[in-house]
């Protein structure tokens, strides 16, 4: 792996040089020949799923792991959406002269060599290597053992499409064996970031494992919380689709939060909806007091469930609201269902989250559904990149300085005295 990652760091400054029109080719190249080989796809991917089911795989891994004609649409609508994007490279950030003949630029640039760890979802390692070759960098994939039939034939059929549209040979790599994860996390003098897509337990490992720095987030605990002054013709379908249209995913909201006037006139007739839309409810004695559900300790609202379970908490207002997230939350996305405005903005303002919403589901949290084409991954940290991280979190930038002679000397002795001015 150390010799793999060498030569893709050499070959990462090709990557970097490729033209908008190349990157694009190169993404329209791979889009025709993942329709052309769909059938070989499928084929792979009911090889995955039977081998799921003998090995009694949880229903939430098995719901990532399916890739079939909709995820294949959805993958190639991506593919389209982001051949439209504007070209993440390049971009002038900053002009400014700070002498005559003497103008700093700050430029957009590729990171170089991504190294994207991710368990059951075929479809992000389509999602991950276009992004990459979009923003020029190089990217080596590890997908988990679950999804080893299809990621080979996807692999496989995106890496020769690359090649044949121009892309350098260490544009993409495939890692296959489990080994493999660690030799690739000492690869620290020729890979620039890591970004590990998994289980808390998986995130935690790799962050703790490596020099290289690391991009990303360990759980998905999400809250959805229904205000005094909310419309709950709005907020119970709104929580629902939080929670139900996709289980499996971080975004699903694992907490209601409800405002205490609320719950006592309405949580009765909300949970029973809840449950009539399949959802097993959890709450402490407060919330049992209230309604039907299974017991749960103080200390537990920390639990992203990713299935049908729903944590339940009545709280004073908005401000225990707040607090309440910000102990027990992910810091990932979190959603106010209020007509108050003061109350959201104070919500969207102190709560301490990549993505804070009003009156909509936390389902939104997604690169695609932000116009990103598709994510690689979501962060919750806030240095370089926050949330779902699109084109944007793949960037860096670099100063160029442009002179005619000049010498520190000259500025340092008073000889010459700089004057900033913004000319971009």
């Amino acid at each position: 792996m150390q010799e793999i990652t060498r030569k893709m760091k050499l070959d990462s400054y090709q990557m970097a040089a490729l033209s908008l029109e190349t990157r694009n080719t190169i993404l329209s190249e791979i889009a025709k020949a993942l329709t052309e080989n769909q059938e070989a796809i499928f084929a792979a991917n009911a090889e995955d799923m039977e081998r799921a089911e003998r090995d009694q795989i949880s229903t939430a891994v098995k719901k990532r792991l399916k890739f079939d004609e909709h995820k294949m649409q959805d993958v190639l609508a991506g593919i389209a959406d982001l051949i439209q994007i504007a070209d993440p490279v390049g971009k002038v950030l900053l002009e400014r002269e700070l002498d005559e003949s003497l103008v700093l630029k700050k430029i957009s640039c590729p990171i170089g060599v991504i190294g994207i760890i991710f368990e059951a979802r075929p479809d992000a390692l389509v999602q991950i290597s276009t992004l990459c070759i979009k923003s020029g960098n190089c990217a080596i994939l590890k997908g988990g053992k679950e999804t080893a039939s299809t990621n080979k034939v996807l692999f496989q059929t995106i890496y020769q499409a690359a090649l044949n549209a121009g892309a350098p040979e260490g544009c993409l790599r495939q890692a296959e064996g489990h080994s493999e994860i660690d030799e690739l996390l000492a690869c620290h003098e020729s890979v620039d970031l890591l970004i590990p897509r998994g289980s808390n337990q998986f995130v935690q490992y790799i962050m703790n494992n490596t020099k290289i720095p690391v991009m990303g987030h360990a759980d998905g605990v999400c809250h959805t919380y229904i205000d005094e002054s909310a419309d709950l013709k709005k907020a119970v379908p709104i929580l629902i689709d939080a929670k139900t249209q996709y289980t499996a995913a971080c975004n699903a909201t694992e907490t209601l939060l409800i405002q205490r006037d609320v719950a006592g006139k309405h949580l009765k007739e909300i949970a029973e909806t809840l449950k009539s839309a399949g959802i097993t409810l959890r709450g402490n004695r407060e919330v049992l007091s209230l309604i039907e559900a299974e017991e749960m300790g103080d200390e537990e609202y920390n639990t992203e469930y990713l299935d049908t379970i729903l944590s339940i908490r009545i709280v004073k207002d908005v401000d225990e609201a707040i607090a309440h997230i910000n102990r027990f939350g992910s810091h990932h996305t979190d959603a106010i269902i209020t007509e108050n405005m003061d109350n959201a903005e104070k919500f969207m303002n102190l709560v301490d989250s990549a993505g804070v919403y009003m009156n909509c589901s936390t389902r939104f949290a997604d690169g695609y559904r932000y116009g990103f084409g598709a994510e690689v991954g979501i962060s919750t940290g806030k240095i370089h990149a926050r949330g779902p991280v699109g084109l944007d979190g793949l960037v860096t930038y670099k100063y160029k300085l442009y002179g005619n002679g000049q010498m520190v000397g000259d500025y340092a002795s008073g000889r010459k005295s700089f004057h900033f001015k913004d000319i971009g």
